[in-house]
């Protein structure tokens, strides 16, 4: 396979105002920092190495920007004991066995080096995220997901890659991206990552969002909840995050508890529904029985719409 040139990229984005307001349009509400870092990795061709506490939005992220940039999204869902033939290629080798089984029933008689060079060409192989990314010609964006799982040693794999968008194949030589991807790598920081894997992105923290931005996703998302509910529902769960639990509400959760509260009729949240619709936000009894004293706690507090506590 002989190397393939990296053609002159043209920017995807104008700027970063305008960057956030494609991604409103796919109802990702990012702030400037998010927009500003997307708009950076774009201009330099960075990968972006995105970490921070489980549900944040680290994936949907990237799902926006590809369905912003009309990109093909390819993606890698990292574990562990992940290698190379899951995550770059491997060779079809039931394929390649039957070409052998073929060749020596031929009367043509091939020698050895003329099957080895059918054999070990394009139509054998079996391509997996990486090399995808790297061979596709049409405008992608790879989402290397949870990188965080892999062992350290299987970092390396990504290193080729995100250096200098190219991967060596022994049998076929080295290829080089057509186009360079928008890469964003995701890590919910369960172990720290080389040093050399972050040398090579740009680093972005995503966090629970603050309670107004949290209002704001809710009714995006909900688009049957009254803002008045939306805003109790925020408070709520900015709260219950205050509290020292084992997994704190994602706004994936906060999404699925407003959902709740839409189908259950519910226009004021009080303490006894919130206590009972608790388990919809957490995940551990431990954390249950730790929100449900604080809402009894807090009841009256409730009662005026004001949950649990709105200090800052």
């Amino acid at each position: 396979m002989t190397d393939i040139a990296t053609t002159a990229q043209q920017p995807r984005f104008d700027s970063v105002e305008g960057l956030r307001e494609s991604l409103r349009k796919v109802d990702y509400l990012s702030d400037e920092g998010i927009a500003g870092i997307v708009y950076l990795a774009d201009r330099l061709g960075k990968p972006i190495l995105v970490e921070g506490p489980a549900g944040t939005g680290k994936t949907q992220l990237a799902k926006s920007v590809a369905e912003v940039l009309g990109a093909r999204l390819i993606r890698l869902q990292c574990y562990e004991g992940l290698d190379e033939s899951k995550a770059l290629y491997e060779w079809n080798y039931k394929k390649q066995l039957l070409r052998i089984q073929a060749s020596k029933s031929e009367t043509s008689g091939q020698d050895w080096d003329d099957i080895e060079d059918d054999i070990f060409s394009d139509d054998f192989l079996l391509e997996r995220p990486l090399l995808e990314a790297i061979r596709a010609e049409d405008p992608v964006v790879l989402l290397i997901d949870e990188v965080d799982r892999v062992e350290v040693e299987t970092e390396a794999l990504l290193l080729e890659i995100l250096s200098d968008y190219q991967v060596s194949i022994p049998e076929l030589g080295t290829v080089t991206a057509r186009q360079i991807p928008m890469v964003f790598l995701t890590s919910n920081n369960t172990r720290e990552l080389s040093e050399a894997l972050k040398r090579r992105c740009l680093y972005l923290h995503v966090d629970y969002p603050d309670m107004d931005r949290e209002k704001e996703i809710v009714m995006t998302k909900v688009p049957d909840l009254s803002e008045s509910l939306a805003d109790q529902v925020a408070r709520v769960v900015r709260s219950i995050r205050q509290l020292e639990l084992k997994k704190s509400p994602s706004v994936s959760e906060t999404l699925d508890w407003a959902r709740t509260l839409v189908l259950l009729g519910v226009e004021q949240v009080d303490a006894e529904t919130a206590a009972s619709t608790i388990n919809i936000l957490l995940k551990y009894q431990s954390d249950i029985a730790k929100a449900v004293k604080e809402l009894t706690a807090e009841r009256k507090s409730f009662d005026k719409a004001s949950p649990l506590s709105t200090s800052s």
